[in-house]
């Protein structure tokens, strides 16, 4: 039996919901050690958040919560625990040794199962931490195919959230769908303005004065998922290419390691194309 829980739910908003739920909490013997909620107006639509103690009866819990909720009420019941992560890589380390060191003296929260890299550059890095790392290249394959053997890969490892650490590849709805609401990307806050190659160089000669970073949920829309966190730090002209590209590394790592620690903490709803997150 598990002590310690997180339990999640998100329903049509009415009156005595907080009252039904922790009715149901109590007569299971669980003591509330946080609780976070919130009703969006658009929708008129209840999320709630509740870290618990006492011993975890998943089945009969669950039940309880629907019986005593509205129709269609969507509840996750998740045991603390260290979550499980794939990280796919192209050829940029910055991301992948943050969340490596991170990983090694146990700050991540999660167990990285996994490296894959549509290039081998980084392989020699992460096998020094004892993670399998697994070359896939995408040349002279179709993706429909490069994608059958990638999801391949990270299926032998069932985690729960695949990272795209810098992975510079555009995933296919179908790919997208096998994993829904658990890829997590990350890239420059340029976006949509200098895509393509070299956008700290085209951000340079455009002399932007903030540059930023921002992490969300992958879905069919490209770079343009739930937000999870975002952060912007000024730039001058007395960075040169080199050092606002150093700048915008630095801020990358952060923004994906404080997405993850959203996400691994089931911190993290996602409503249409927008997120909810409990901090």
């Amino acid at each position: 039996m598990e002590k310690n829980h997180v339990v999640l739910i998100k329903c049509a908003d009415q009156k005595g919901l907080i009252a039904a739920i922790t009715g149901v909490l109590f007569r299971n013997n669980h003591n509330i050690l946080l609780m976070k909620e919130f009703v969006e107006p658009e929708t008129n639509t209840f999320f709630a958040r509740f870290e618990l103690s006492g011993e975890l009866n998943t089945e009969t819990l669950h039940t309880q919560l629907e019986d005593a909720l509205p129709a269609g009420t969507r509840i996750s019941i998740n045991p603390k625990r260290k979550k499980d992560i794939v990280i796919l890589v192209t050829k940029e380390h910055h991301c992948l040794s943050d969340l490596l060191i991170r990983y090694y003296f146990n700050e991540l929260h999660a167990n990285i199962k996994a490296v894959i890299g549509n290039h081998d550059i980084l392989e020699a890095f992460t096998e020094k931490f004892g993670i399998p790392f697994h070359f896939l290249s995408h040349e002279h394959i179709e993706r429909n195919d490069f994608e059958t053997k990638l999801s391949s890969l990270i299926d032998q490892y069932a985690p729960d959230y695949v990272v795209l650490a810098k992975f510079m590849r555009i995933l296919s709805p179908s790919f997208v769908a096998q994993y829904e609401e658990r890829i997590i990307n990350i890239h420059h806050s340029f976006l949509p303005a200098f895509i393509g190659a070299n956008p700290y160089r085209k951000a340079y000669e455009r002399g932007v004065k903030l540059i930023g970073a921002t992490a969300h949920i992958v879905n069919n829309d490209l770079d343009e998922g739930p937000i999870i966190t975002q952060k912007i730090i000024p730039v001058d002209h007395e960075y040169d290419v080199k050092g606002m590209i150093e700048a915008g590394h630095e801020i990358e790592k952060s923004v994906l390691a404080d997405a993850l620690k959203l996400v691994l903490e089931d911190r993290v709803f996602v409503v249409r194309n927008k997120t909810i997150i409990f901090n």
